[in-house]
C-alpha cells in the first residue's frame, strides 16, 4: 500500500524526468547546463523544500527520510539539482528549524513555502578555507542589532540566496576576535541586509549553482542570532555533522542512475559477437557500482535514524565523517566507471557519466576535504584505542559501536598492533580503513532488516578487497617527498 509520501515523491520525479529529458533529450548543440528560470519553477511547484519544513508552519515535519527521498530524486536527474536542494535543506532549513528564535521562523518558512525563496550558508574564507576557527567576519552588538563584517566565498547560491546564515565572531571590548562561532540570519530583502557579490566565479562542473566572492556588511536584528543549546562551536558542528550524514541522500540517486545506466549500456553493446556484461572484467565493473548502490543505500538507512534535528550530532565527527568522505568517493568512482563502460560516448556532454566526473568530483572537496577528514577519522579512533589503552586494531573495532557487526570480516587485515607516530599520508589510509568498515557496519544492519541478502554479501566481499588493499599502502615503506629544483639533469632530451 502507497504511503501519502510516497505519491508526493513519485509526482515530483514525474516534474524532474519531464524537465531533464526534455532538457538533455534535443540536439547536444543547444544544451544550456544551468536549468532555465521557467525549468526550475516547474520544479519548485512541486514544493520539494516543504520536507524540511516543521509541520506547525506548513511543512511536512523535517524527517529525514523524506529529506533524503527528496535529494536522491533530484539526483538521479541533476546532482546540481539534489546540491541545490541539500543546500537549502542542510544548511539552512534544518539548523532554522532547531536553533532559530520562534519569531523569525514563521516568515521565513511561509517564503519558502509560498514564494519558493531559497537560503544558504556562508562559513568559508579566501584566506581561511577548512581553519574555520580562524575566520575574520566580526559582529558585534549595536544597540538591537547585531553588525556583521567580513567577506565570504565559494558559497553555493551566491547572488541568487533570499537568506544567508552568516557565521562570525564577537568583536570584544579590546577589538579582538572571540573563539566561539556566532551564526546570524540574513534576509536580503531586508534594509541594511543586503549582500554584496565582488565576483561570481566561474566554476568547472556544478554550473546550475551559482558560486562566488560575497562582501558582507549587515545590520541585523538581534532576534536574526541563532540560538545555540550550549555553544556555537558546537552547533556549528551539529550543522556540518548532520549535513555530511545526509550527504548520502545527494549521492543515492546519483550511484542509482550510474548503475542503471551501466546496466543498460553493458546489455546493450555487443563486442565480439558478446554483450559486454559477457565480460569478466565487465562485471567485475557493474559490480563495482552495485556495490557502491549498496553501501550509499545502508547509509541513508542509517542516517534516517541518527541524523534527525532532534540529535544533538557535535560529537559524532568520527561517523559524519565517514559517510561524507567515502560516499563521495564512491560517487566519483561510480561516475568515472559507467564512463568508462560508455566508451566514446561517454564523452558526449548528453551523457551522465562524464557529466558527473566533474560534477561529483567537487564534493570530495567541499565542507572538508576527503583528506583532511579521513585525517581525523585516523587521528579520533587512534585517541579512542590510547584512551582505552588497547593498541591492536581488531580487538579496539570488536568492541567499539561503528564497527562490532562488521569488524570480524576483517580480522585477517587489520589484527596487529597501531604504532606511535604515523605520518599523515599513513593516517589517510587508516582513516579509508575505518571509514569502509564502520559502512560495512550500516550494510549488515540494513541486512538484518531485510535488504536482499546477495546484494550485502556482494557489497561486503567488495569493501573487503577494498580494504585489503589500504591496508597493504599502509604497511608499505613510503617516504617519498617532492623535489621542489627538479629541472637541473632532468631534460631528457640531453640524454639522447
Amino acid at each position: 500500500m502507497k504511503s501519502e509520501f510516497t505519491d508526493y515523491l513519485e509526482d515530483y520525479k514525474k516534474v524532474l524526468k519531464e524537465v531533464f529529458e526534455k532538457k538533455f533529450g534535443g540536439n547536444e548543440f543547444t544544451i544550456e547546463r544551468a536549468l532555465s528560470p521557467d525549468e526550475l519553477n516547474k520544479i519548485m511547484e512541486a514544493r520539494p523544500l516543504a520536507v524540511a519544513i516543521p509541520e506547525k508552519y506548513g511543512g511536512r515535519g523535517v524527517k529525514v527520510k523524506e529529506c533524503l527521498g527528496i535529494l536522491s530524486a533530484a539526483s538521479y536527474e541533476s546532482i546540481s539539482l539534489s546540491l541545490m536542494f541539500g543546500i537549502n535543506i542542510a544548511l539552512f532549513l534544518e539548523p532554522v528549524a532547531k536553533y532559530a528564535n520562534e519569531s523569525v521562523k514563521e516568515a521565513i518558512f511561509k517564503n519558502f513555502l509560498e514564494k519558493q525563496n531559497m537560503g544558504g550558508l556562508m562559513i568559508t574564507e579566501p584566506d581561511f578555507g577548512s581553519d574555520a576557527l580562524n575566520m575574520h567576519t566580526w559582529n558585534e552588538r549595536v544597540g538591537d542589532s547585531y553588525k556583521v563584517k567580513g567577506i565570504k566565498h565559494w558559497q553555493g547560491l551566491t547572488g541568487i540566496a533570499d537568506y544567508w546564515l552568516i557565521t562570525s565572531r564577537e568583536k570584544n571590548a579590546n577589538g579582538e576576535l572571540n573563539r566561539d562561532i556566532d551564526f546570524f540570519i540574513c534576509d536580503v530583502s531586508k534594509e541594511r541586509q543586503q549582500i554584496v557579490v565582488e565576483q561570481v566565479y566561474n566554476n568547472l562542473g556544478l554550473e546550475l549553482i551559482p558560486y562566488g566572492r560575497n562582501r558582507v556588511d549587515i545590520l541585523v536584528p538581534e532576534q536574526n542570532k541563532l540560538v545555540p543549546q550550549t555553544s556555537g562551536l558546537k552547533m556549528m558542528l551539529d550543522i556540518l555533522h548532520r549535513s555530511r550524514l545526509q550527504f548520502p541522500g545527494m549521492a543515492m540517486g546519483f550511484i542509482k542512475r550510474m548503475l542503471d545506466e551501466a546496466l543498460q549500456q553493458c546489455n546493450q553493446r555487443i563486442v565480439g559477437g558478446k554483450k559486454l556484461i559477457e565480460l569478466d572484467e565487465v562485471q567485475y565493473q557493474v559490480s563495482q557500482i552495485q556495490s557502491a548502490f549498496t553501501v550509499v543505500s545502508a547509509m541513508c538507512f542509517r542516517s534516517s535514524y541518527v541524523s534527525g534535528i532532534e540529535h544533538d550530532l557535535s560529537a559524532e565527527g568520527i561517523e559524519a565523517n565517514s559517510m561524507k568522505a567515502y560516499i563521495t568517493d564512491l560517487m566519483q568512482e561510480s561516475s568515472q566507471t559507467y564512463t568508462q563502460l560508455s566508451g566514446a560516448n561517454g564523452y558526449r556532454i548528453s551523457n551522465i557519466g562524464g557529466r558527473g566526473i566533474m560534477d561529483s568530483r567537487a564534493f570530495q572537496i567541499f565542507e572538508g576535504s576527503n583528506e583532511m577528514l579521513y585525517t581525523q577519522i585516523g587521528e579520533m579512533i587512534a585517541k579512542l584505542m590510547k584512551r582505552k589503552k588497547e593498541s591492536n586494531i581488531y580487538r579496539f573495532l570488536k568492541e567499539f559501536n561503528l564497527t562490532q557487526k562488521a569488524c570480524s570480516f576483517f580480522k585477517k587485515d587489520i589484527d596487529f598492533n597501531l604504532a606511535a607516530g604515523i605520518s599523515q599520508r599513513k593516517m589517510i589510509d587508516l582513516g579509508k580503513v575505518f571509514s569502509r568498515i564502520i559502512a560495512s557496519n550500516f550494510v549488515i544492519e540494513m541486512g538484518e532488516k531485510g535488504f536482499r541478502n546477495d546484494l550485502v554479501t556482494n557489497c561486503i566481499n567488495m569493501i573487503k578487497a577494498d580494504v585489503s588493499t589500504l591496508i597493504s599502502s599502509f604497511h608499505a615503506e613510503n617516504t617519498v617527498t617532492p623535489v621542489e629544483n627538479y629541472k637541473e639533469k632532468s631534460q631528457w632530451f640531453d640524454l639522447v
